[in-house]
């Protein structure tokens, strides 16, 4: 990425108002925690300004006041005193509430973009590195943090301050206040532009390839058994090098613009302390200013240049949250690609037939539809064996039964009701699946089993995983079914990892089930039960078996033979395999080395 790619990028990024619009939804899911954390921080904000002029009433008490009579200068400092005590008091306040205004709207910002992303479809993920997904929500939450305690500890206590002190040396002193005003005017408009205009697109750049910097090493640390396969690890290495340098030097840039714009506050800092301090002078030489004016004088330079020495920092930290939280807001912006439609109902399934009605399917990324006016009628407790070429078809056609994608026209039914037309939940609660690749979270495998059914009884869950046979590994671990299995299910073998999915699609019995070649990762006498275990699972259910062992598929009722979106053979086992030269024999005996083929004959 070149630097002006950065530029472009940065110019396309976060804007302020929606960022405001978010924060404020957030902020209002508690109404009373949020106003009363606004008129705390107001009040103790202008007691904050009072402060130095109360200094002031203090010198003038003493300078002008006797030693035998000290009670003027006792009652400036009570009230002095006093003044500090309250603002630290309300301060703290503020502190409390805003802990938990903070806490509750983050809880909900990451509850809202984890619900959303989970519902994002199949291709939004595969598209999408997991590690940065999950950098860009936990940042955003941080960020919304961030921004919270910048305006209510930083920005909005220093606008009342630099507001309230030019009014209040205005209104005494009309030049003092044009000049404060000028120099808080000039400062703010310098650091805000600095940090807008400037130092804003090098903090996305960074950001950006902070985000791949995290994504590649989730990519590569959950990946860690191929880069041992291939003993890739100096690769790996290079290529996190590759990308930790890209980041490192677009990180320095946007370090060294802060670090100029801090030195160009100083300057304007020092500017506004000679204005304001050589005004004040001037204002005691032409008797209009008294010792006290000038002690408290002193003070409120201290103040408003504490408060204005932290905005450039402010406004850094609002820029950088505001960036961080676009990608939150890019999450619950975003249209989902697979939705429910408002008049969505639940799907009922009676029988379970499955029926293909003129379906044209296209890949975004594909020139040609898969599927092209693909028509197809699966009768109810219909077994479906789902044979062909990789890439002929059959996995996506499963994902069409789930509705993953949505069709480019056609429709698909269930039992007679077009899925399109009923929820997602309903619809994929009817239908169990069996991956080839099975997706266990790094939880117990009772757990993982019971995932499909989570309100299963022990007994229901043991009775499932001995029908998988889980129950022949899981007497040799310590913890039984309470072993956790590590992420994506990494402390299992790839067999066992199979035998806990397919005891999950047993404990869910749903009406329609997809085995995506389930037994693959299994040795031949496991294969050997878990058919069994099939058999009974499958019994008056709609099946549909795809299959790349094509041994797997020889006793169902039906074979389909996929040819780039097509069904080019239909019919039984023994039916396709009388056929000379058809597509199914020859897949058999490619396999087989003919030796099956003329067995079946």
């Amino acid at each position: 990425m070149t630097v002006k790619d950065d530029k472009t990028r940065a110019g396309t990024g976060a804007k302020f108002g929606r960022v405001l619009r978010f924060v404020t939804h957030y902020w209002l899911i508690a109404p009373k925690l949020f106003f009363s954390l606004l008129a705390l921080r107001v009040v103790s904000t202008l007691i904050d300004v009072s402060v130095p002029v109360a200094a002031g009433w203090l010198v003038d008490a003493v300078a002008s006041g006797k030693a035998d009579d000290p009670k003027p200068a006792i009652q400036a400092l009570l009230i002095f005193v006093a003044l500090g005590a309250v603002f630290h008091i309300m301060r703290q306040s503020v502190t409390f509430i805003a802990n938990r205004l903070s806490a509750r709207a983050i809880t909900t910002i990451g509850r809202d973009a984890f619900a959303k992303v989970q519902r994002f479809s199949s291709d939004w993920h595969a598209n999408s590195f997991a590690g940065a997904t999950v950098r860009k929500i936990t940042r955003g939450m941080t960020a919304f943090d961030t921004f919270t305690d910048t305006l209510a500890f930083g920005l909005v206590p220093a606008f009342i301050v630099v507001t309230g002190v030019t009014a209040m040396f205005a209104w005494r002193w009309p030049l003092l206040g044009l000049i404060t005003g000028v120099c808080v005017f000039t400062f703010i408009a310098v650091v805000v532009t600095l940090s807008v205009v400037w130092i804003r697109p090098a903090n996305v750049a960074a950001r950006e390839w902070d985000s791949k910097m995290a994504g590649m090493l989730a990519d590569s640390v959950t990946g860690n058994a191929a880069v041992k396969s291939f003993a890739a690890e100096e690769r790996e290495d290079r290529h996190f090098a590759e990308i930790a340098q890209g980041w490192q030097w677009r990180a320095i840039r946007s370090w060294d613009r802060s670090a100029v714009s801090g030195l160009v506050q100083a300057v304007l800092l020092l500017v506004l302390q000679l204005g304001m301090l050589g005004t004040g002078l001037w204002l005691w030489t032409q008797g209009r200013a008294t010792p006290g004016d000038i002690a408290s004088l002193i003070a409120t330079q201290f103040l408003i240049t504490g408060y204005l020495r932290d905005i450039a920092q402010h406004v850094r930290s609002v820029q950088r949250t505001v960036n961080d939280m676009d990608d939150v807001l890019e999450f619950r912006n975003a249209h989902l690609q697979v939705a429910d439609r408002p008049d969505a109902k639940p799907l009922q399934v009676t029988q379970g037939a499955i029926e293909f009605d003129q379906v044209t399917f296209k890949y975004k990324s594909a020139r040609e539809p898969l599927y092209d006016h693909f028509t197809l009628h699966i009768p109810a407790g219909q077994k479906i064996g789902l044979v062909g070429a990789s890439g002929a078809g059959k996995s996506t056609f499963v994902k069409l039964i789930q509705r993953l994608y949505d069709l480019n026209s056609g429709t698909i039914r269930i039992d007679g009701q077009d899925i399109a037309h009923v929820t997602q939940a309903s619809l994929r609660n009817a239908v169990g699946l069996v991956p080839q690749e099975p997706v266990l979270f790094h939880r117990s495998i009772a757990e993982n089993i019971a995932y499909g059914r989570p309100e299963a009884s022990r007994e229901d869950i043991i009775e499932a995983a001995r029908l998988a046979h889980v129950d022949e590994f899981v007497k040799g671990l310590p913890k039984g079914y309470e072993t956790l299995v590590g992420e994506r299910g990494v402390k299992l073998s790839g067999g066992e990892r199979q035998r806990v999915a397919i005891a999950r699609a047993i404990l869910a019995a749903t009406p329609i089930l997809i085995l995506d070649e389930a037994t693959s990762s299994l040795d031949s006498l496991s294969e050997t039960y878990i058919r069994e275990a099939m058999d009974r699972l499958s019994e008056g259910r709609t099946t549909l078996v795809i299959a790349h062992r094509l041994s797997t598929v020889q006793r169902l009722d039906r074979i389909l033979v996929f040819d780039h979106g097509r069904i080019v053979e239909d019919g039984t086992h023994h039916s396709l395999m009388a056929r000379e030269n058809g597509a199914y024999r020859r897949l058999v005996e490619t396999q087989s080395g003919g030796f099956l083929a003329e067995a079946a004959q």
